[in-house]
């Protein structure tokens, strides 16, 4: 079936956070201004997912949701096919959204004043929720290695303070897309079993890996480490419906549910709708159109990647999942404010700064190329235009 990735929406003025909110994060409206910051995409969801929110509607009921077995059986049949995972559906916990499972599993999992470790640059929310829940970030800067993003885990070894309970994995990782390897993951996974930590895995940008890619969920590439595990992960990226706030919980240890499961009955009780019907149809008949999206979003990081670190000073990090593009401007000398400057004001294109990310992300920008082509045709042309003078 084909799909139309190309003709824009008119998001500009629908409630749109990633539209509709720049002027509230960046203090300009600027009409003229293509989003970049944001991490959903400018496409419409799946038909499939559309014709279920419809019948949904349709029915004119929106009471309380009872069963959630199709949703766990089109899940695992999802996981099984795709990555060799096979998944209880009774292990599956769902919340309202990623983020909201994060905090869960952190407040149950330890106290405050704890410890929580987050490799940077990593998605933002990861510390901010972290310490506004009275934990303590600590952080395991990665480094890059012929142009990908590498854990140190001796030297974060090196840097324990006794105190952690928690670490937080994302993969693939946001920012820079980074696929990790089986090695890698069973390298963490061995590091929580020597530290008595809970591994919360989030993998909710697995399904934005490129054509000729295949991410391995932590369970199947460390299932030594199932007893400490927590994995968190949506469809709310992979198939751009993150606004309707449904993601899921799996927890393969009966003991962690044990202690889950009475601080999500109490918070969530049903889960949304809408939600479970978009998460029904995305897993059980969003395939087609999830290889569809993510081959026309590895085509665009790729024209990204060789146009704008062509410029001198910019390096793209190469990736291999999500549309969250990680690039490097320390190269040019200029600090985050004039990059920003230049984005902004010249190139009129939205990014997320650098330094959000944590240590390391200084003179960085985080880019999201889920555009229409000649929207992010544009968008490029506007950052070579914003740095011509360093040509």
């Amino acid at each position: 079936m084909g799909y139309d990735f190309d003709t824009p929406l008119p998001l500009r003025g629908a409630n749109t956070s990633k539209y509709d909110n720049i002027a509230r994060a960046y203090g300009t409206d600027d009409p003229d201004l293509i989003p970049m910051w944001v991490a959903d995409m400018d496409f419409a969801a799946a038909p499939a997912i559309l014709a279920a929110l419809r019948a949904e509607v349709e029915r004119g009921y929106m009471g309380y949701f009872a069963d959630t077995r199709r949703a766990g059986a089109a899940f695992a049949e999802w996981a099984r096919s795709r990555y060799g995972w096979e998944v209880d559906p009774d292990i599956i916990r769902y919340t309202t959204g990623v983020m909201s499972g994060f905090v869960d599993t952190i407040e149950i999992f330890s106290e405050k004043g704890d410890g929580v470790i987050v490799f940077p640059p990593a998605y933002h929310e990861f510390a901010h929720q972290t310490q506004a829940v009275g934990r303590t970030v600590l952080e395991s800067p990665l480094k890059v290695v012929d142009g990908r993003h590498e854990m140190d885990l001796d030297a974060l070894e090196r840097s324990l303070t006794g105190k952690e309970r928690i670490l937080t994995f994302c993969s693939p990782h946001n920012p820079g897309g980074r696929i990790w390897t089986v090695d890698e993951i069973r390298a963490v996974a061995d590091f929580c079993k020597r530290h008595d930590l809970i591994m919360i895995s989030d993998e909710v940008h697995m399904d934005l890996s490129y054509p000729g890619t295949r991410p391995v969920p932590t369970a199947v590439a460390a299932p030594e480490v199932l007893d400490r595990l927590v994995v968190v992960t949506a469809p709310s990226k992979a198939f751009n419906i993150a606004g309707l706030k449904t993601g899921m919980l799996i927890v393969p240890d009966r003991a962690l549910r044990a202690r889950l499961d009475p601080l999500l009955r109490a918070r969530y009780g049903s889960p949304n709708r809408l939600g479970m019907a978009a998460l029904t149809a995305a897993y059980a008949e969003g395939g087609d159109w999830s290889d569809t999206a993510r081959a026309y979003i590895a085509d665009n990081f790729a024209l990204f990647r060789d146009r704008v670190g062509a410029l001198p000073g910019v390096s793209v990090l190469d990736m291999r999942a999500t549309y969250l593009s990680w690039v490097d401007f320390t190269g040019t000398g200029m600090d985050n404010e004039e990059l920003m400057s230049r984005l902004l004001n010249q190139a009129k294109v939205v990014p997320s700064p650098g330094p959000q990310f944590g240590s390391g992300g200084s003179g960085h920008m985080r880019f999201n190329v889920a555009l229409p082509r000649p929207t992010l045709e544009k968008a490029i042309a506007g950052i070579e235009a914003a740095f011509a003078d360093l040509q």
